[in-house]
Formats: C-alpha cells, sequence, structure tokens
C-alpha cells in the first residue's frame, strides 16, 4: 500500500513534471512557430538582401570594372601627362640653350657691330690717310722727278768735277810735286854744300822750308789718297782682315819698335772689303794711334772684330737691317774731349798742336770715306789724355 501510495505520489508528481514540461514544450512550441514566422521572415528579407546584395554586386562588379577602365585611361593619361611634361621639360631644356645662343649670339652681333663701326671708322680714317698719301706720293713724285732733275745736273757737275779731280790728281803727282821735289833736294844740298858759309839764322830758315816742303808733301799725298777713296774702282772681295792688317803693323815695324809699342790682334773675321782701300784705313787708324801716342807710356793698341746683328749695335739708328763686321781700334794715347767726338772727322780738322804732331788733318778724313765706300759707318769715343777708341761697321756679305 505503501508503495502503490509512493508509486501514486511520484507518479502525480511525474505527471505534473509532465504538465510543466507540456506547457513548456507548447511555450516552446509556441515560441518555435513565432522563431519559424520570424526565421522565415528573416529568410524572406535575406533573401531580398542576397536579390538587392546580387544587384549591389553587379552594380559593384560594373563600377568596379568602370573604376578599372577609369584606372587604365587614368595609368594612360599619366603616362601621357609624364611624357608630355618630359617633352615639355626637354623643350624648356632647348629653349633656355635656344635663349643663351640667341643672346651670344646677339652679343656677338653687338660685338661684329661695335667692330664693323670701329672697321668703318678705321676704313674712313685709311681712306683719309691714302688720299693724304696719295697727295703726298704726288707732291713726292714732282719733288722725285726735281731731284732726278737735279741729280743728272749733279751727275754731269760730278763728271765734270771727277774730270776736273783727275786733272788735280795728276797735276798733284806730277807737275806739284817736281818743283816740290827740287825744293827739297837743292835745300839739302844747301845744308850739305854750304852749311859752313851760312849764318844759324840761314840755317834755320833753309830748315824751316824743309820742314815746310815735308809738310807740302805730305799734304799732297794726302789728298791723292783721298782723291782715290772718290774716283777709284770699288772692287769688293770676301778676305780675311788679319792679313791686311798684318801687312800694315808690318809697314810700321820700325815705328812700332822705335816707341816700345804693342799691337794686340785678336777675333778678326773675314769681310767683303775693297783690299787696298781698307788697307789705307787700317793704316791711318794703327798710324794715328802711333802718332798720337801719350809722352809718359808706351803705345798699347788693340784691334779685334766679330761678327753682329744690327740690333746689337750701339749706332743700330744709321744702318740697314743686315750682319755687321764690327771691328774696334783702342789705344791707351792722348785721347781727346768727347765733344769733339764727331770734329775729329772733318777734313782738315787737327785736335793736337801742328808743330808738337805733324799731320795734315786728312786721314781720319779718308778713314770716314773709306767706311762709307764700303757702307759702314765709324764712330769715335775717347777721354782727353786716356786714349781714343775708333768702332767701324761694315757689312759682312
Amino acid at each position: 500500500m505503501e508503495e502503490k501510495e509512493k508509486r501514486a505520489g511520484e507518479l502525480i508528481i511525474a505527471n505534473k513534471e509532465l504538465t510543466f514540461q507540456n506547457k513548456e514544450k507548447e511555450k516552446r512550441a509556441a515560441e518555435l512557430i513565432i522563431a519559424n514566422k520570424e526565421l522565415a521572415f528573416q529568410n524572406v528579407e535575406k533573401e531580398k538582401r542576397a536579390a538587392e546584395l546580387v544587384i549591389a554586386n553587379k552594380e559593384l562588379a560594373f563600377q568596379n570594372e568602370e573604376k578599372e577602365k577609369r584606372a587604365a585611361e587614368l595609368i594612360i593619361a599619366n603616362k601621357e601627362l609624364i611624357f608630355q611634361n618630359e617633352e615639355k621639360e626637354k623643350r624648356a631644356a632647348e629653349l633656355i640653350i635656344a635663349n643663351k645662343e640667341l643672346a651670344f649670339q646677339n652679343e656677338e652681333k653687338e660685338k661684329r657691330a661695335a667692330e664693323l663701326i670701329i672697321a668703318n671708322k678705321e676704313l674712313i680714317f685709311q681712306n683719309g690717310e691714302k688720299e693724304k698719301r696719295s697727295a703726298e706720293l704726288i707732291i713726292a713724285n714732282k719733288e722725285l722727278i726735281f731731284q732726278n732733275g737735279e741729280k743728272e745736273k749733279r751727275s754731269a757737275e760730278l763728271i765734270i768735277a771727277n774730270k776736273e779731280l783727275e786733272s788735280f790728281t795728276y797735276i798733284s803727282s806730277h807737275d806739284l810735286q817736281e818743283p816740290l821735289r827740287k825744293i827739297q833736294t837743292f835745300s839739302t844740298r844747301l845744308i850739305a854744300d854750304e852749311s859752313q858759309n851760312l849764318s844759324d839764322k840761314a840755317k834755320e830758315y833753309v830748315l824751316r822750308m824743309q820742314d815746310a816742303a815735308n809738310r807740302m808733301q805730305s799734304l799732297i799725298t794726302d789728298l791723292l789718297a783721298y782723291s782715290r777713296t772718290t774716283t777709284s774702282e770699288r772692287k769688293f772681295e770676301t778676305t780675311n782682315l788679319n792679313t791686311i792688317i798684318e801687312a800694315v803693323v808690318n809697314d810700321f815695324k820700325e815705328t812700332i819698335a822705335a816707341n816700345h809699342a804693342t799691337i794686340e790682334v785678336a777675333e778678326i773675321c773675314d769681310a767683303r772689303i775693297i783690299p787696298f782701300q781698307f788697307r789705307q784705313l787700317m793704316h791711318n787708324l794703327i798710324g794715328n794711334a802711333l802718332k798720337f801716342s801719350h809722352p809718359d807710356r808706351p803705345p798699347h793698341i788693340i784691334i779685334k772684330s766679330r761678327n753682329i746683328k744690327r740690333s746689337k749695335t750701339r749706332d743700330q739708328k744709321y744702318l740697314p737691317e743686315k750682319e755687321y763686321c764690327h771691328i774696334t781700334v783702342t789705344d791707351n794715347g792722348l785721347g781727346f774731349e768727347p765733344q769733339y767726338k764727331d770734329h775729329i772727322f772733318e777734313i782738315f780738322k787737327r785736335l793736337h798742336d801742328q808743330e808738337k804732331i805733324a799731320g795734315t788733318g786728312i786721314g781720319l778724313t779718308i778713314a770716314k770715306k773709306i767706311v762709307e765706300n764700303h757702307n759702314g759707318i765709324i764712330t769715335a769715343t775717347g777721354e782727353l789724355n786716356k786714349g781714343s777708341t775708333f768702332d767701324i761697321y761694315i757689312p759682312s756679305t
């Protein structure tokens, strides 16, 4: 009984529990129906959303395709833009270069224009100068015609003068010297043969007459030598000057020994000369150095030469452009005061007392004439009582 009651009690509890569970199931079923409805509604909505999503996806796909097309077009456009920018930069660079070139060309044009203006001014000036030169040339031609006429006159006069000079030379060498020789001869005989019959005063007169005759003889000889430098034929020969100088030194052998003189000859070059005239030149210069020696010291003469260019001569302004044989003759004799350096070459010009030192004053004039005959120049420098130097420039060829 008790077991049945327990069973019945458990059964009641179980029925209650089952009823509660059925109610709960019914609730769940109702909730499930609602949930299913909601789910159906949501599925419908999902299908709507899915349809909308399909449409949106299609729209999105279309838009993406459009975007890709726009992106591709943009890439192409960017490339085109980049290309255009590069082209623009190239054009800009080319334009800069072209502008610089244009500026340079403009500067050059301005320079050329300025130079052209200067050239035109120079041309105008030169044309003016040419007109002046032309006018001067017309005057010079007239002057030249006049000078040629004068030269022809002078030439005719020179021919006459040369004939007169030849006559003078003949008279000097024959007619004048003959009576002079007689004076010398008879005065010598007078002293030799009649010395015991002559008073001392008469002897002095005769000796002075002999001295005057000797000086006259020297003068005639020097005048003849001078005339020969003017009238003689000029035959130039390339000659070693040393042989001529040695011959002249040998001519003065006795005078050199008597005066205890020394003559140094060194570095002598070859030159194109008129041999007999050059010998006369050296004879006069060496003779002068011996004649005008200082009484307190023996003569010392130095002769040397060398080939030089005109640009290296002290007297180049007087010489044309060529090579020269420069000859110097230096002595330690009486010398002369510097202000007389040009006067000593003048004919009959004497700087020393003729009563103490013999001579005619023609020797250096002859020397100058001979050098001029060789198309050269001769200059002199000196210092009183210390010596003198003669510089001679003769063309080498």
